[in-house]
C-alpha cells in the first residue's frame, strides 16, 4: 500500500507544483491529474488537501461533485448517452436499456474487459438530433437500435 502512495504522489506532486500558487488551483490539479493518470486516485486526495491547506472533504466534495472526475481509470471506449429531457422523449430511454444490455453494464460501469465505460450525460446540445450520445468525444445524433447496435460493436472491436 506504501509503494502504491508513493507512486502516486510521485505521479500527482509533479502537477501539484505547477498549479497550487496559481489562484483556484484546485480544478485544474485535478484536471492535470485526471489527464496524466486517466482517473483522480482516492488517494491522491490527502495529498492534495495538504499542499493547497484544505481538508479532504473539501477535495473530495470537489470530485465527487463534478461527473467527469473518475476515481478509477476508464475502458479503452467512454460513451456518454443523453439522459436529459429531450432525449428521454425520443426514445432515449429504450436505447439507454438496449446499450446497457448489450455491453453488459449500467451506468457508471466499465466492462470486465476493459473496453468500454458507460456515463449518463445531462444534454450534448443535440436536442434536434434525440436521443444523442457521444463516444470518445465524437457526438452521435438519431440513434435507433440499429446505430446502437453498431456502436456495441464498434466498442467490442
Amino acid at each position: 500500500m506504501q509503494q502504491a502512495r508513493t507512486e502516486i504522489a510521485s505521479a500527482v506532486e509533479p502537477i501539484i507544483d505547477r498549479w497550487k500558487d496559481e489562484e483556484g488551483p484546485l480544478l485544474p490539479i485535478l484536471n492535470g491529474i485526471q489527464r496524466e493518470l486517466g482517473h483522480v486516485p482516492r488517494e491522491s486526495l490527502p495529498i492534495i488537501a495538504e499542499a493547497l491547506n484544505l481538508s479532504r472533504a473539501e477535495v473530495y466534495g470537489v470530485v465527487s461533485f463534478y461527473h467527469d472526475y473518475r476515481e478509477k481509470p476508464a475502458g479503452r471506449h467512454v460513451l456518454k448517452l443523453c439522459r436529459a429531457e429531450a432525449c428521454q422523449s425520443m426514445g432515449g430511454d429504450a436505447i439507454a436499456e438496449k446499450l446497457q444490455k448489450l455491453l453488459g453494464i449500467r451506468f457508471h460501469e466499465t466492462s470486465a474487459d476493459g473496453a468500454v465505460t458507460l456515463e449518463p450525460v445531462y444534454c450534448l446540445g443535440l436536442c434536434a438530433c434525440a436521443p444523442s450520445a457521444m463516444l470518445d468525444g465524437e457526438v452521435i445524433g438519431r440513434i435507433d437500435d440499429a446505430r446502437a447496435e453498431e456502436i456495441a460493436e464498434e466498442v467490442r472491436a
